[in-house]
């Protein structure tokens, strides 16, 4: 109990402390980011991979309305905590050659941003998940407000109410949900154990699928996205894209599937074709887009498309969807490492050039040979490569959907078909070529950027060529999980 407790706390002590730190801000944020990514890796070496909840607390906490700070981690939690501990860090080494203003405001709202996450990411109890879940937003939302670009008042509002609109849906489910539970307490198991019929499941789908679904986001609940993502600063965009987005597929996951699964069966195919919609849409749409962030935040759209298609498909296979949903876990972890892979990068041209437009760009690999090397490992685990950490992913995901549906297979496939032809034309038109008056003068990568960009590759490479410990860590759990919602729609019939 006592190691979670610190885990969660470290970074709002940590966020405290730097508020008040002055110019060593960022040398304090990341001595306590690089703290708790320590203290995440002992807990992970000392975790069981079974299918138990391990280092639980569960502490008194608003005992009149049955709300306890019940906190705890299983295979499932234990990716994305890791995934979250990991990111901070290197997020936080992404912004040393960036001169923000007011300093400590900055990294100690990416301190408070990390408690809201992890505390999202343990959450046994519906109201603390609440907590976190507003407790992320915050933070990432000053974040953008503050030191955003061009329009960000206009497009960081947007971003704002699509988010509060969606938690707001999610708080009528939660309360809903509270009020059928006989002890009156919001346990995350007591609401597994609700006996709810199906127009009551229907709708608690909804309340919280839109939730989730703005989040990660999936089409029609994407608009926001590309906007926010590209006028945010680098940083906060890979707070969106690498952590943030991931707890939509996490809350479906956990708190979606277990609770409603009559309200998903009789919905996932709605959702499933939604999530196909969005890949196919979004894939489109980064062919034409002359902005290379923006043809990353579009990327992003298509490939949490395949996810989200993988978890509906497989939740629709009982026991035989096992390995989808290890495909959704395993890519939640590469798509993180590798979107901020992509977002630094962009960042490091950007910060050189001052444009990220791409018939602007040419010729960086022949001046920056070690950029060009450690953008085209990145790019290929983007795209999937044999080899790399995005390909074990996407390949049981789209193993997955292949047994719930051939043609659903076919056509969610077409996001790495499509990557591979955008992410490469992409590279091609910003590395290869002649350069040009503007790249001429570009210098290579040196100092924390080579650090960032050398982890994140050894990253790409070693969870590629070796992916069995990620799966044996997710496996008792989310064989657990199937196994409940099996039992649940059982006993429905």
């Amino acid at each position: 109990m006592e190691q979670l407790l610190l885990l969660i706390f470290l970074p709002l002590v940590g966020a405290i402390i730097t508020a008040f730190s002055g110019k060593s801000a960022k040398m304090v944020s990341t001595v306590i980011s690089a703290a708790s990514l320590g203290l995440a890796l002992f807990i992970a070496c000392s975790f069981i991979p079974n299918a138990s909840t391990q280092f639980e607390a569960n502490l008194p906490w608003i005992a009149e309305l049955g709300i306890r700070f019940h906190a705890g981690i299983d295979g499932i939690s234990m990716l994305v905590v890791l995934l979250t501990n990991l990111l901070v860090p290197i997020i936080i080494l992404s912004s040393y050659k960036h001169d923000y203003k007011n300093p400590a405001a900055f990294y100690a709202l990416i301190l408070f941003m990390q408690t809201g996450l992890l505390l999202v990411f343990t959450a046994m109890d519906a109201f603390l998940f609440y907590i976190g879940w507003e407790g992320a937003l915050i933070p990432i939302y000053f974040i953008c407000a503050f030191w955003g670009g061009k329009d960000r008042v206009r497009i960081n509002m947007k971003f704002f109410v699509y988010t509060i609109a969606g938690s707001l849906f999610m708080l009528m489910g939660i309360i809903y949900l509270y009020l059928q539970n006989p002890v009156h307490n919001f346990d995350i198991q007591a609401f597994y154990a609700l006996n709810l019929d199906s127009a009551q499941q229907g709708w608690i789908f909804w309340a919280f699928f839109i939730a989730f679904a703005i989040k990660m986001p999936i089409f029609p609940f994407h608009t926001w996205q590309p906007d926010t993502y590209t006028v945010a600063p680098t940083q906060g965009t890979m707070l969106l894209s690498g952590i943030m987005l991931k707890m939509g597929i996490y809350g479906v996951i956990r708190w979606l599937l277990p609770i409603v699964p009559t309200g998903v069966q009789d919905w996932s195919c709605l959702a499933m074709v939604l999530s196909i919609i969005g890949i196919v849409y979004a894939s489109i749409i980064a062919f034409t887009q002359k902005d290379a962030k923006r043809l990353v935040a579009y990327s992003s759209i298509a490939h949490v498309g395949l996810i989200a298609a993988g978890i509906f498909a497989s939740f629709n296979l009982g026991s035989l969807g096992l390995q989808g949903m290890q495909g959704a876990m395993v890519q939640m972890l590469s798509h993180g490492i590798n979107v901020v892979g992509l977002f630094f990068v962009l960042d490091i041209i950007f910060s050189r050039l001052k444009t990220n437009k791409i018939e602007e760009l040419g010729g960086i690999a022949k001046v920056a040979p070690q950029l060009a090397i450690t953008f085209l490992i990145i790019v290929l685990g983007t795209v999937a490569l044999p080899g790399t950490n995005g390909f074990i992913g996407e390949f049981l995901l789209l193993m997955g959907v292949y047994n719930y549906s051939i043609w659903a297979a076919a056509v969610a496939g077409l996001t790495i078909i499509f990557g591979a032809v955008y992410m490469l034309r992409m590279y091609q038109n910003v590395m290869l070529g002649k350069t040009n008056e503007l790249t001429i003068t570009f210098t290579d990568i040196q100092g924390t950027e080579k650090l960032v960009l050398y982890i994140i590759c050894a990253l790409i490479i070693i969870l590629g060529v070796y992916p069995k410990p990620l799966l044996h860590l997710t496996e008792a759990s989310v064989q657990h999980l199937l196994e409940q919602v099996n039992q649940k729609l059982t006993s429905v019939k």
